[in-house]
């Protein structure tokens, strides 16, 4: 069984057990903040980098956009982990005032991301846009850790499915209203940049100047001799939280396989007359399952008490939204599995971020073991395009694409009744 430090009631307000709901008010600034930074992750990645890089590199864009994505996935997994490790320690004061760990990360991590977009605006070659985009990808995954941590510091455990679904809903609505500011709203890629930026600084600021952010005293501080020693959570020591990690990989694997490849299905596989619109409109599907399921999901979790039912049937829906892909290929068909698939993953995305905040090692660390997670967030993106590759190349195409996608996401569901210390 996992052992999870225990928090008495002596230790000070930012380590201890959260007890006191929050309020609609605090998960709408949160949900804001989140908003900001998916779409400061998503946009420039579906929109702005190809146009930019298309632009810069006309004749090898597919390989330099691929070095450009893949520098920046490279600096997600070491920032994030590693700036949640160092939130955990921020320990600031100013005379007689004594600021909190998070939303100083939150609030430097907006704007200086917002500053790298600008800035990113202005490349002319590929090598500055890698340069802007790393620079990015490290600031907003500061604030990503900062803002993950937020639930287990604030929410209590009755609460947090609920409230991991309003906070899970942007990671795809950001990525919607993203398109539609820079391809609708404004015109032109620098445009576009800027904002995105104005976009990510505007709706995290709200969060991080008006909600409470309990300081840590310096008692309480972990060291930072043996910081990257500390960034290991031992599977043998803490096996709940290693299973947990496995789960959330080969769902997020399963969903990279199913979704990275979709605008080639759809011309190669569906043969849309328009796929680019297509896309848009699965896009949109997707979302609309999504929103529908994630915070009901996380509400009926929340009063039953119980999340690895909930994690089980959503990677059975899951599957059999690629199941249906696998099987027919065709439009109507791919309609209905975006909003299968939507539907599932929603389920999915606020009951495990729940599952997971109860199974975190130390409350001393709680943003740092949250990055570690979040590596099982970020890794299938690196890992999906290059195991799908061959397989639609060599091994029978998009049915076999998708039938492994279905096979891999109900083993990361099923994976879940490993965990021993959440019902």
């Amino acid at each position: 069984m996992t052992t999870v430090d225990p928090a008495p009631a002596s230790l000070p307000a930012a380590l201890a057990e959260p007890t006191v709901p929050v309020r609609r008010g605090w998960i709408a600034l949160l949900f804001a903040a989140n908003l900001g930074v998916w779409m400061a992750f998503f946009t420039p990645i579906q929109v702005l980098l190809p146009q930019q890089i298309g632009q810069i590199a006309p004749t090898h864009k597919e390989n330099m956009l691929a070095v450009v994505t893949g520098f920046g996935a490279l600096a997600a997994v070491i920032a994030n982990p590693l700036a949640g490790a160092l939130s955990d320690r921020t320990c600031l004061r100013l005379g007689r005032w004594a600021f909190g760990r998070r939303h100083v990360w939150t609030l430097g991590g907006a704007l200086l991301g917002a500053l790298a977009l600008v800035l990113l605006a202005q490349a002319r070659t590929v090598l500055g846009v890698t340069v802007g985009w790393v620079a990015a990808q490290v600031c907003f995954n500061a604030m990503l850790a900062s803002l993950t941590a937020a639930v287990p510091d604030r929410v209590p455990v009755a609460q947090r499915g609920a409230v991991s679904g309003w906070v899970g809903i942007p990671q795809t609505l950001g990525l919607v209203l993203g398109v539609v500011l820079v391809t609708v709203v404004v015109t032109g890629n620098a445009a576009g940049y800027l904002a995105v930026a104005a976009a990510v600084a505007l709706l995290a600021l709200p969060f991080a100047l008006r909600t409470r952010d309990d300081p840590l005293p310096r008692p309480h501080r972990p060291a930072l001799r043996g910081l990257l020693a500390g960034m290991w959570v031992s599977p043998r020591r803490h096996p709940d939280f290693g299973w947990a990690w496995i789960t959330r990989f080969l769902v997020q694997l399963g969903n990279a396989f199913g979704t990275l490849y979709l605008l080639y299905f759809l011309t190669d596989g569906v043969r849309v007359a328009d796929p680019e619109s297509g896309l848009l409109v699965l896009i949109v599907l997707y979302t609309v399952g999504l929103m529908a399921t994630a915070v009901l999901a996380g509400r009926l979790s929340d009063r039953s008490g119980r999340r690895k039912v909930f994690v089980i049937a959503a990677g059975v829906v899951m599957a059999v939204a690629a199941l249906l892909l696998a099987a027919a290929p065709t439009w109507p068909m791919a309609v209905s599995a975006a909003l299968v698939l939507g539907a599932g993953y929603g389920v999915y995305l606020s009951v495990d971020a729940a599952l997971i905040t109860q199974v975190l090692p130390r409350a001393t660390d709680r943003a740092k073991d949250l990055g570690v997670i979040n590596i099982a967030n970020s890794a299938p993106q690196v890992l999906g395009p290059a195991i799908a590759a061959p397989i639609v190349v060599h091994l029978g195409g998009y049915p076999t694409l998708y039938a492994i996608t279905a096979v891999v996401t109900l083993l990361g569901s099923v994976l879940v009744l490993k965990i021993r210390s959440v019902p």
